[in-house]
């Protein structure tokens, strides 16, 4: 059954200074989903969710926000048809790297197929712009860090391949139609609203255990390394790509990131230092489809969106560890 109330309002140009515009959100009622619209509205656009919800949450999306409760790899139509989007910022997937490795037809089924169905929706209503979540599992284990977007990615993970492989479908389509678009290779987001029972988000999976003071597992031997990004400033990512006119833009991938690394052991030390705990950690064999290191670098989202990240580590942390301990 969908959910959703109808938003009024005339269609826009794409660009800066021409008006809000009409963006069509997938996921939105989830982690980066959610704070994606938050940012969207206060920038005085108008917009809409599609979220099946096995993830989202109703109480994350700010009130008055429309939901179509529908499945990518269902139909969606009645949302475009009623809310008529002139921009589409897709976020729905499977999120876990594991998950993919366990059950790479599922993960296939939502990211690849759900998303080239979502393509082909805003190929056939009109819509002028795509904003994309790729992942930064896209590269695999390249050596040549931080990973910048002129390498060729070579995904270990089914999750990491069907993110890459969108990329191409977006290039497809834009080559045949003209359509502008733009593919944002996140790297490891954490942040407020971030599950803390699922498969992805080590920040929010350690937080839930640390509160309970219990020891995390930490895969392998810890020193594996990330680039963590506070949600707030990739939401700050989306809306910049958004805003962008990217239609000249001959390769719009971007890195959504820090530049810097942080490797596991080092993050639970700073997780403990800001609750005062000193909870240690178990460990347990590498997973497959992880990889080693993990570090990318954000100078072609700063030259061409002019967005960077503006949220440290130490202040992301101490927001998303006061989130959840004030839930707790």
């Amino acid at each position: 059954m969908n959910t959703h109330t109808n938003a009024e309002g005339s269609e826009n140009a794409l660009g800066g200074g021409q008006g809000p515009l009409r963006c069509l959100v997938t996921g939105g009622a989830g982690f980066i989903g959610s704070h994606v619209v938050r940012s969207l509205i206060d920038g005085g656009n108008a917009v809409c969710v599609i979220d099946n919800l096995s993830t989202g949450k109703t109480e994350n999306l700010p009130d008055g926000v429309s939901l179509y409760t529908l499945d990518i790899t269902g139909d969606v139509s009645p949302a475009f048809e009623e809310f008529r989007p002139d921009t589409f910022v897709h976020l729905a997937a499977q999120t876990s790297v594991p998950a993919s490795v366990a059950d790479p037809l599922h993960d296939a089924n939502t990211n690849v197929l759900g998303s080239i169905q979502m393509i082909r929706a805003c190929a056939e209503h009109g819509v002028k712009k795509i904003v994309y979540a790729s992942s930064a599992a896209a590269y695999g284990p390249i050596d040549a860090l931080p990973l910048h977007e002129g390498l060729r990615p070579q995904p270990v993970s089914p999750y990491g391949a069907s993110k890459y492989i969108v990329e191409h479908y977006l290039r497809a389509a834009a080559n045949e139609s003209g359509l502008e678009w733009a593919a944002l290779r996140f790297a490891n987001v954490y942040g407020p609203r971030q599950d803390p029972h699922g498969e992805a988000g080590v920040v929010a999976i350690f937080t839930g255990f640390l509160l309970d003071g219990e020891s995390p597992t930490i895969y392998d031997d810890g020193e594996q390394t990330r680039d963590y990004i506070y949600v707030g400033d990739v939401a700050d990512a989306v809306v910049a790509a958004v805003q962008s006119d990217l239609s000249d833009h001959p390769d719009p991938v971007f890195n959504v990131s820090t530049g810097n690394e942080t490797s596991v052991n080092q993050l639970l030390t700073e997780m403990n230092q800001a609750l005062e705990t000193e909870v240690p950690a178990r460990y347990a064999p590498a997973r497959a489809g992880d990889v080693r290191r993990s570090c990318l670098d954000p100078a072609r989202a700063r030259e061409s969106l002019g967005w960077e990240a503006g949220v440290s580590t130490a202040e992301g942390l101490r927001h998303t560890l006061e989130f959840f301990r004030d839930r707790v």
